[in-house]
């Protein structure tokens, strides 16, 4: 999964959204650019709810990954 961040997010924001996950167990990878900071979340995002991440203060999308079959 990935969890993009919008330009204008605050630290605070980036901080709160990280916490969340690492509080369920989820290892997660950040990378900053320029204009985006994009969070990778690793684990088993299937009992994760997208509409709660989205709801984030910060958060500009939600991006499921398929699993390989």
């Amino acid at each position: 999964m990935l969890i993009i961040m919008k330009k204008t997010a605050a630290e605070e924001d980036l901080v709160h959204v990280k916490e969340f996950l690492i509080n369920r167990d989820f290892d997660i990878h950040q990378s900053t650019g320029a204009n985006r900071t994009i969070i990778g979340v690793i684990g088993d995002t299937e009992k994760l709810d997208t509409l709660v991440v989205e709801e984030m203060s910060g958060v500009l999308q939600v991006i499921r990954i398929a699993k390989e079959e």
